[in-house]
């Protein structure tokens, strides 16, 4: 997470460099835990590079299966080793082909700046 340095008001926050690593490392642990793992990546502001103090991280999971209804499936996912506050957004292989043949906006959005880390690309 962020830190604040010492007494003073300056917080120090990771780069696009810091979280891309930090990302690749905890997928390679969510890997273990998840064996339902497709793919995984990122997207937003840290997939774009506009990052800033305060950006928070979008991850995205393609898996073969899951349990639940859309709004629950993150629940499984531990973020806390993650550098910086962070959301994933958990799709079915096959809830993801539809998605792709959609043209709605975010469709459009995480096909473009999605940056895919799992399986390595």
């Amino acid at each position: 997470m962020p830190v604040r340095l010492l007494n003073s008001s300056v917080l120090t926050w990771p780069n696009q460099s810091q979280v891309d690593s930090a990302v690749r490392d905890w997928a390679a642990a969510e890997k273990l835990k998840h064996a339902e793992l497709h793919r995984l990546g990122y997207f937003g502001s840290y997939a774009r590079g506009d990052w800033g103090v305060g950006s928070d991280l979008d991850l995205i999971a393609i898996v073969e299966r899951v349990e639940g209804p859309f709004d629950r499936r993150s629940l499984s996912w531990d973020l806390s080793d993650l550098p910086l506050p962070a959301e994933i957004l958990v799709y079915t292989v096959e809830e993801w082909q539809g998605l792709e043949g959609e043209q709605r906006l975010f469709a459009r959005t995480l096909k473009e700046e999605a940056s895919w880390i799992y399986p390595d690309e």
